[in-house]
């Protein structure tokens, strides 16, 4: 190992640090710190006679009182807050039935709640019964959590105190951006407001749908989440961010966020709600090409006919990236629910997709397509598929003469364009 040299015990000895000496400040401080690590409820409550239960102690940055430290740095930090990071639920009752107060705030603005959520163990939610012991362990570090939250939320621990930062999250925020998924009902059933904004107003939901985790989203949901609330800046729906963050991902991840999309939907999101450029869900799906997100959004009866404020429509959308171009199959859906089709936006400028000189035919067929009127049943065709979509087509076609079915939903009329 080259110069490494072996060191004597005397010599790390010297370098350790001293105890504090009996009958100062510091040693108070170290026994109190010690008291509440161990949970000695009698030692806490003896030694709370000599420090105001919420003054900070002062203590070594690294001492734990089982272990030899190191380091002399020092760190200042309330009792209250220590016994929540550690989720030292004996020594939280203690210091709360003497009086602590959960909403005593540290020197970055948080509080005790807050701390908490920060410093929450995150555990695999797979898990039907935790199995080996390391499984169990965790299971127990988590239970313990638990049961430090709600005795905090029983003590009166303010579950709608935002952060004193720039992003003033709420609880619930916070729980979202650190995945602590099992204190949304609690802190919902303590009264926290689901629907409460940050400073980019966007509320739990909107987080949760932009980071597709679908078990937070249906517990905002059960809880009362607004889920057509639109964040104020943008006119974004918690459909439209998922769809979005779903659009850019791929094989397991695509699969989940359009689980995701499926949750939104089926609790009532509005398909064809608009964005403040205009945009909808579609809008943003057909621009990312994922055939499973267009189609889910087609059969919940998504209009491919809606323009945003630069008039530019779905297909339009699809026809920017050359990627999706080349998807003909899923060009052709999206053209046979198109009418008129718009070609081109308010500027007159086509998509950059078909653009490349590889498209050339495609391009022009388009274009002419675009400017030629529709045969009056080519029209009633659409109108037949944009109302009922793909939702009640197999129902139609037990209702309707299998000749005129096939004529509604077949794409013959549209592989000329395509070839």
């Amino acid at each position: 190992m080259g110069n490494i040299t072996k060191r004597s015990s005397r010599e790390l000895a010297t370098e350790a640090p001293k105890l504090p000496e009996e009958g100062t400040p510091e040693a108070l401080h170290h026994k109190l710190y010690e008291a509440i690590m161990r949970e000695d409820c009698i030692s806490i409550h003896s030694l709370l006679r000599s420090h105001p239960v919420d003054q900070p102690m002062t203590i070594l940055a690294n001492s734990t009182g089982y272990r030899l430290v190191l380091s002399q740095q020092v760190q200042s930090i309330i009792p209250i807050h220590l016994a929540a990071e550690y989720r030292k639920a004996q020594s939280l009752l203690c210091l709360l039935e003497h009086g602590a107060d959960p909403e005593v705030r540290d020197t970055r603005g948080l509080t005790t709640l807050h701390l908490m959520l920060l410093h929450w163990p995150i555990t695999s939610t797979t898990w039907t019964k935790p199995g080996n012991r390391i499984q169990r362990i965790l299971a127990d570090i988590q239970n313990n959590a638990v049961t430090c939250l709600r005795m905090l939320c029983e003590h009166g621990a303010q579950v709608n105190a935002r952060v004193d930062n720039s992003n003033k999250h709420s609880p619930l925020h916070l729980a979202i951006t650190y995945g602590t998924y099992p204190v949304l009902s609690i802190l919902a059933q303590s009264g926290a407001h689901v629907n409460a904004l940050n400073e980019s107003s966007m509320t739990p939901l909107h987080m949760a749908a932009d980071v597709l985790n679908e078990e937070m989203m249906e517990t905002l949901l059960a809880c009362g989440a607004d889920i057509n609330c639109t964040v104020v800046t943008t006119g974004n729906t918690a459909l439209k961010l998922a769809v979005r963050a779903a659009s850019s991902k791929a094989g397991r991840l695509l699969v989940a966020g359009v689980s995701c999309i499926r949750v939104l939907l089926a609790h009532g999101a509005h398909v064809n709600a608009q964005d403040h450029e205009g945009q909808t869900a579609i809008h943003e799906a057909c621009f990312g090409g994922r055939e499973s997100i267009i189609d889910l959004l087609l059969e919940s009866e998504a209009s491919v006919n809606i323009l945003t404020r630069n008039g530019e429509s779905p297909v339009y959308m699809f026809l920017q990236r050359s990627a999706n171009v080349r998807d003909t199959a899923l060009l052709a859906r999206l053209l046979q629910r198109s009418y008129p089709l718009r070609l081109t936006n308010s500027q007159g400028l086509l998509p950059t997709g078909i653009l490349l000189p590889e498209f050339h035919l495609l391009r022009e067929s388009l274009i002419e397509f675009s400017q030629k009127p529709l045969p009056l049943e080519d029209i009633c065709k659409r109108n037949v598929r944009n109302f009922y979509g793909e939702k009640y087509k197999q129902r139609l076609k037990q209702l309707l003469p299998v000749k005129i079915w096939n004529s509604v939903y077949s794409c013959c009329d549209l592989a000329h364009l395509l070839k």
